[in-house]
């Protein structure tokens, strides 16, 4: 809508009103021009009281954009002004370093004390009898004290009747004095050699407890026993291994576990 043009009503009789008519035509159409501008861009906030006014109000709506397209415009000059509030949170983040592999590994083992391994230690090998069977030897307290042994440790309990004047039990003799026999022995056995050549009773009696077969006895007898006395072997059933390093051997590493 176009505003009326406000005129001066005391232009009548003031003198000025006697200027020619070709001075006021170029006002009068710059206010027709300004009333156009303000109706089609929206009221201006500069009062409409003069032509130049308007005018000048025509050139401001054209040279500077609205409210709302100024501060479009100033977001996307400034992107760093959107950009900032994530910057800022984070920043928290990049200030806490992951610990290092040395700090976790110290906390973890309480500081840099960390404890000694447990180790247990073997045990250590069991005496191993010389050659030849002590004909005044207790075999009974012997094999007591090899059983009690073998209950603390594990190791079987290999149990030897021969004779001194036995061939067989002397070649048996030489193979268990060899080191690698030997070290079998100790390792996995408490050994008790019963004289069965001479005349104890006692010794027989012990024959006939853990090898009940009877009849006649290939010398030597050799019988395992396990810790808790159960016969697991006797070569009087079974036939002796060759007596041999590779026979006996394998015949202990058998019976051993």
């Amino acid at each position: 809508m176009l505003r009326p043009v406000r005129t001066d009503r005391r232009r009548t009789t003031s003198p000025r009103s006697a200027a020619p008519l070709g001075r006021r035509l170029p006002l009068v159409a710059a206010a027709v021009v300004a009333a156009g501008l303000t109706a089609a861009c929206g009221p201006s906030s500069e009062p409409a009281g003069s032509a130049a006014a308007a005018a000048a109000a025509g050139q401001s709506s054209q040279a500077f954009p609205s409210a709302s397209q100024s501060a479009t415009a100033s977001a996307e000059a400034s992107p760093t002004a959107s950009a900032s509030p994530s910057a800022s949170a984070s920043a928290p983040t990049s200030a806490s370093p992951t610990p290092s592999r040395a700090q976790s590994g110290a906390a973890s083992t309480g500081g840099g004390s960390a404890k000694p391994a447990r180790t247990s230690a073997a045990p250590a090998p069991a005496k191993v009898p010389g050659p030849g069977y002590d004909s005044s030897a207790d075999a009974q307290k012997q094999i007591d004290a090899a059983l009690r042994a073998a209950k603390a440790d594990g190791r079987m309990v290999l149990l030897d009747f021969g004779a001194n004047w036995c061939g067989n039990c002397k070649a048996a003799d030489k193979v268990f004095a060899q080191s690698q026999t030997a070290g079998i022995l100790g390792a996995s056995y408490h050994m008790v050699k019963v004289d069965i050549g001479g005349n104890s009773s006692a010794n027989s009696a012990l024959l006939r407890k853990y090898s009940p077969s009877g009849g006649t006895y290939t010398m030597p007898v050799l019988v395992v026993v396990s810790p808790s006395g159960t016969v697991r072997t006797d070569t009087h059933v079974t036939g002796n291994p060759p007596l041999t390093s590779e026979g006996i051997n394998a015949f202990l590493r058998k019976w051993a576990s």
